[in-house]
């Protein structure tokens, strides 16, 4: 998990020293008015929980990171030849380093984290075929787990109750945007008539795993699938018809109006 923090301490003497190294000279005219953009980004990067934790503070100036402050280093290392002597400057200074190395522990214990570490949310699970290929042509079976809290996760895939590891592929944790995280983890073969397929997901949400099933379906169910597929929209289409000719013969027949006997 990644938290974006801000430290306690101001940086206003890194942030001069910037200001002072990368500021126009003062014999530029008067109607010159340049524009900076300075950027300091503090991350709180845990693993496990709370039980590894890594802080990393960077410092940007118009764009380019200049320096950051690593937390398993213990000191601030230079990005690029603009931000050498800042950091030599800042790691001669033992408050400072001592305010930046105290950083790990204001992470650790920061409120936000404690929420964010009870928060919980169950993953959604489905199983499909990425091609719709009749039996004994490859394919592959895609197991989509989504919308789920913590990023940790197991997904494991089965055939016929054993578990396959060798054709297994996945895209890695991809983020939503929205605090949850979904995966796609998807399994080459070629399945057979009568096979059993199964994706298993463990997750911190669940008090036990979650298995969906795939079966293969047989050549004669899927024949008598399509047909029924096939009938339907035929049916669809004789109906669509129907009342099309039904429509355009009422209004093709204009109605006699009844007309009234003379006295």
């Amino acid at each position: 998990m990644v938290c974006l923090w801000l430290p306690r301490c101001s940086c206003t003497a890194a942030l001069t020293v910037i200001v002072m190294l990368l500021s126009p000279p003062r014999g530029l005219p008067r109607d010159i008015h340049p524009r900076f953009l300075q950027q300091m980004k503090a991350e709180c990067h845990f693993f496990n929980g709370t039980e590894r934790v890594w802080h990393v503070t960077r410092y940007i100036f118009n764009h380019e990171e200049l320096l950051c402050f690593d937390s398993d280093v213990g000191e601030f290392r230079a990005v690029s030849e603009l931000g050498r002597p800042i950091a030599e400057d800042l790691n001669s200074q033992k408050d400072i380093l001592d305010n930046y190395r105290a950083a790990v522990d204001r992470c650790r214990n920061h409120a936000f984290v404690s929420l964010m570490l009870k928060r919980r949310v169950n993953p959604k699970v489905t199983v499909y075929p990425k091609k719709a290929q009749p039996l004994q042509h490859h394919n592959f079976l895609v197991c989509s787990v989504s919308g789920f809290y913590p990023g940790h996760i197991e997904v494991r895939w089965f055939r016929n109750s054993q578990e396959e590891e060798a054709r297994v592929v996945s895209t890695g944790l991809i983020q939503n945007g929205d605090w949850t995280f979904q995966v796609l983890v998807m399994l080459e073969t070629v399945p057979q008539s009568g096979e059993v397929y199964s994706c298993q997901v463990e997750h911190p949400s669940l008090m036990s795993p979650v298995t969906v099933e795939w079966r293969v379906q047989s050549e004669s169910a899927w024949s008598k699938m399509l047909s029924g597929v096939g009938i339907f929209v035929l049916g669809l289409l004789f109906l669509v018809v129907g009342m099309f000719i039904y429509y355009r013969n009422q209004k093709g027949c204009p109605r006699l109006q009844p007309t009234r006997l003379l006295s």
